[in-house]
């Protein structure tokens, strides 16, 4: 009666772990929310509870842990799922199919009855997702780019029309990185919903491209 009941806290755990991760997931649009976390919390913990009660019960010896390590190298594939290459070449969904791995491991600590580390690393999880996800947030309102022009001498005149519109915060010139002769690239820093494109527009502005 005792080992079922603490079969039962450590599937709750791993449910509750899971639900609050992926919930926090969730709410910003990722492929892999609640239900996902929940079932590789639940998943993990009951591999370590497998492991545990083969060696305890049945009397297997060896490794107990070496079903649980299987755990955590292939629940990589699952974390690959959520991985996009954008066109724009921007890789997104790393931070989820981290969240995903660092589930899996917070639920074999579930399922070994560790509850201090799993709860400790949980919120761990969240004050990191949460304050540093805000700042990232932050930091992200501002769109940088490049653009090359084929006369450096009107660099002075393109910049000037591009501030008009109060939408660029910083630039500075750089070599073209077509290497063509007379040509100049600038970086800028703009505002974050501005259409970069429309920059072609101006004169002499011959390859733009988003950082």
């Amino acid at each position: 009666m005792d080992f079922m009941l603490k079969i039962i806290i450590r599937s709750v755990l791993a449910v509750v772990i899971g639900i609050i991760i992926g919930s926090e997931r969730a709410r910003h649009g990722r492929a892999a929310g609640a239900r996902t976390h929940i079932l590789v919390s639940l998943g993990a913990a009951l591999t370590a509870m497998i492991s545990i009660y083969a060696n305890d019960f049945l009397g297997y010896s060896g490794d107990i842990f070496r079903l649980s390590a299987q755990v955590i190298s292939g629940v990589g594939f699952l974390g690959a799922g959520v991985i996009i290459l954008k066109s724009n070449n921007v890789i997104t969904g790393l931070t989820t199919a981290a969240g995903v791995w660092t589930t899996s491991v917070i639920g074999i600590a579930a399922g070994c009855g560790f509850y201090f580390g799993a709860i400790v690393i949980s919120v761990l999880y969240m004050i990191t997702i949460s304050l540093l996800g805000k700042l990232e947030r932050r930091r992200n309102r501002n769109q940088e780019i490049y653009i090359e022009i084929d006369d450096m001498y009107k660099a002075n005149e393109i910049i000037s029309k591009i501030k008009e519109n109060d939408i660029v915060f910083t630039y500075h010139f750089i070599p073209p990185k077509s290497n063509y002769q007379g040509n100049l690239g600038i970086n800028l820093t703009f505002k974050k919903d501005y259409d970069i494109y429309s920059l072609k527009k101006y004169d002499n502005v011959v390859f733009i491209e988003e950082e």
